[in-house]
């Protein structure tokens, strides 16, 4: 039975596409343990990322350049990487906030999400993951602020 052939009541693993994302992982944490130092790390990593939000479609693509843009501007301090094939921003190697297009996993939307490493608490429940359809400068005033509380 292949990916397609699915019965109901069956489970096939994982999806081509999330099979592809741990592989592109795999590639790179291999990557980030041959990197030179930790300059060479940065402008390599930083470099990787915006190869892949260039690679995206259009939507996806001009949603991931201002959100690179918005992280860049609010938290300085948070390093671009790859995290599963998709643009993230770490502190100190560890991801804070990712960006996930539609196109990824054939969605109807894109994601921009926070780890349990963001500062985002508020009292017993609070999104950690947004779903983004378009950014409209309300939205990415909204997203600088996340961000910035999130590495507070």
């Amino acid at each position: 039975m292949n990916d397609t052939e699915k019965t109901e009541g069956t489970f096939d693993g994982f999806t081509a596409e999330e099979r592809q994302a741990m592989k592109e992982h795999a590639k790179e944490l291999k990557a980030a343990a041959r990197r030179g130092s930790r300059a060479d790390k940065a402008a390599e990593a930083e470099a990787a990322v915006l190869e892949k939000i260039a690679e995206m479609q259009e939507s996806d693509r001009t949603m991931a350049e201002r959100i690179h843009a918005v992280v860049k501007a609010n938290a300085p301090e948070l390093a671009p990487k790859l995290w599963y094939g998709m643009p993230a921003y770490a502190k100190d190697g560890k991801v804070v906030c990712f960006f996930q297009s539609a196109q990824k996993f054939k969605t109807r939307y894109a994601t921009f999400g926070f780890s349990d490493l963001a500062n985002l608490d508020d009292g017993t429940m609070w999104p950690a993951a947004y779903a983004l359809a378009d950014l409209t400068p309300a939205d990415e005033a909204r997203l600088a602020d996340l961000v910035k509380r999130a590495v507070s």
